[in-house]
C-alpha cells in the first residue's frame, strides 16, 4: 500500500486523473462514500491538492458524469436514425450498468455541463438527420425522457411493488399473509407483479427495469416515432403557429 501511494505521488496530478480515480472509487464503495478527503487518500495527496483541479464536490460529480458520458458510443454514421438511436441508448445503458452510481448522480445534476449538452445535442441530431421535423423531434425528446440516458422510472419501482414481487426477505407466513391481503385488495396488481421475472444483473437502480422490459418499451417508442415521421405528423401548436405566420405573412 505504501509503495502504491509513493508511486501515485510521483505521477503528476491532473483533472483527468482525479476524475478517473473518483469514478473507480464510486464503483468500488458507492457514491455516498466518495468525498474529497477519501479521494485524496486514494491518490496519495492532501485534499487541498484536489481543489486545483475541481473546485468542490459538485464540480467533481459533474466531471464524473462527463467521464461516464465519454464512455457512451458515438452515433453510428452509416445506420438509419432508428438503429442509430437504439444503439446509442443501449450503449448509455451499458455505461450505467458499469457504474451504478451514474443514475442518481445524473438525476441530481442541475447544471447542464458541456458533456451533457454535447450528448443531448448529438442525440437530437440523429433524429434531425433522419428527416424528422424540429416539431416532431421536440415531442420525441419529451417522450424519451431519461430513456435517452439508458434508464427510466418503472411501474413497480417502489417498496410496494418489490414486496408484491416477493423480492423482500420475510418470514414465509408473513409473506403468505401479505399475498392474501394483496389478492383481496389489489388482485390485478398482484397478478401482474407475480407474473414478472427479472434479471438482477440487468437492473439499473432498484425495481423492475431489466433489459427485456427496457428494450421492449424502447422499441415501442421508436416504432411510434417512425409511424408519425412517415405520416408527416405536426402538433396542433405547430399548425396554429404556422397558420398565424401565414396569415401575417
Amino acid at each position: 500500500m505504501t509503495q502504491q501511494m509513493e508511486t501515485a505521488r510521483r505521477v503528476p496530478l491532473s483533472r483527468d486523473r482525479v476524475l478517473e480515480a473518483a469514478v473507480r472509487l464510486a464503483d468500488e464503495v458507492g457514491i455516498e462514500l466518495v468525498s474529497m478527503r477519501r479521494l485524496a487518500q486514494e491518490l496519495g495527496v492532501v485534499p487541498m491538492a484536489l481543489y486545483k483541479h475541481v473546485a468542490n464536490k459538485e464540480e467533481l460529480l459533474d466531471g464524473m458524469v462527463g467521464t461516464l458520458v465519454g464512455e457512451i458510443d458515438p452515433p453510428v454514421g452509416d445506420a438509419g436514425w432508428k438503429t442509430a438511436v437504439k444503439l446509442r441508448v443501449l450503449s448509455a445503458r451499458r455505461a450505467l450498468l458499469r457504474h451504478p452510481w451514474g443514475r442518481p448522480v445524473l438525476e441530481s445534476r442541475t447544471n447542464r455541463t458541456p458533456a451533457v449538452l454535447g450528448y443531448m445535442d448529438s442525440f437530437i441530431a440523429m433524429f434531425l438527420a433522419g428527416g424528422f421535423s424540429v416539431d416532431l423531434t421536440h415531442h420525441v425528446m419529451h417522450a424519451l425522457g431519461s430513456r435517452m440516458w439508458g434508464f427510466t422510472q418503472e411501474l413497480f419501482d417502489d417498496p410496494a411493488g418489490q414486496a408484491a414481487g416477493g423480492q423482500a426477505e420475510m418470514h414465509p407466513e408473513v409473506q403468505a399473509a401479505m399475498y392474501r391481503e394483496m389478492a383481496a385488495r389489489y388482485p390485478s396488481i398482484l397478478q401482474v407483479a407475480m407474473a414478472a421475472t427479472h434479471d438482477d444483473g440487468q437492473v439499473v437502480g432498484q425495481g423492475c427495469d431489466d433489459q427485456f422490459e427496457f428494450e421492449f418499451a424502447l422499441d415501442l417508442l421508436l416504432d411510434g416515432f417512425e409511424r408519425l415521421h412517415h405520416q408527416d405528423w405536426t402538433s396542433k401548436r405547430a399548425k396554429l403557429d404556422q397558420g398565424w405566420s401565414d396569415a401575417i405573412g
